[in-house]
């Protein structure tokens, strides 16, 4: 796997090194040991999937601290514009982003750290997105910041009238109104 390191310590983009022929392609999507030499040392616990459909925006959430959690995601089918924003107060890249286009062709995937917001918008007719998180989850800890802040101003490449949020995503607080999460 090649890791593309992004403008934010411990945020990057990974790689993998696909095999492929006349009957398909073959890669491997993890290793533990390649990822600790590579990445960082982590134990994933916890695997997840969604199914999206075009416009659909899920984010920008994380786990407070004692539950935080550090995310692998990749796309297994379709196209998604992948988000991390930086929530550690007295971090030099506080309030900045990293975003990256995830899809089923390209098989990147994207680490996203504690204390980082995680969101993605649905560029495709239909994707299929996975992730493994390093804590299980737990709703008390939930927090979540507004998709559209404007401080963050996050091009989510989607038209805004044809933004598909959940009830519960479309009333998160600016990242601002948040006191000391991380």
């Amino acid at each position: 796997m090649e890791i593309i390191k992004t403008n934010i310590e411990g945020v990057v983009i990974i790689e993998p090194r696909i095999f492929k022929d006349d009957r398909g392609y073959f890669f491997e999507s993890f290793s533990q040991r390649e990822f600790e030499e590579k990445v960082c040392k982590t134990t994933f616990v916890q695997d997840n999937e969604s199914k999206s459909s075009y416009g659909v925006l899920r984010g920008l959430h994380f786990q407070k601290p004692p539950f935080a959690q550090s995310k692998l995601v990749r796309v297994i089918k379709g196209v998604v514009l992948d988000v991390a924003v930086d929530i550690r107060k007295g971090s030099p890249t506080f309030g900045q982003y990293v975003s990256v286009e995830l899809t089923g062709e390209n098989h990147r995937q994207f680490f996203i750290p504690r204390g980082f917001a995680h969101g993605f918008s649905v560029l495709s007719e239909e994707v299929i997105f996975q992730y493994k998180c390093d804590n299980f989850y737990s709703p008390q800890s939930e927090g979540a910041i507004a998709w559209n802040d404007p401080d963050l101003n996050i091009d989510w490449r989607i038209p805004a009238e044809k933004v598909v949020l959940s009830e519960k995503d479309s009333k998160h607080p600016r990242l601002k109104d948040w006191q000391n999460v991380f």
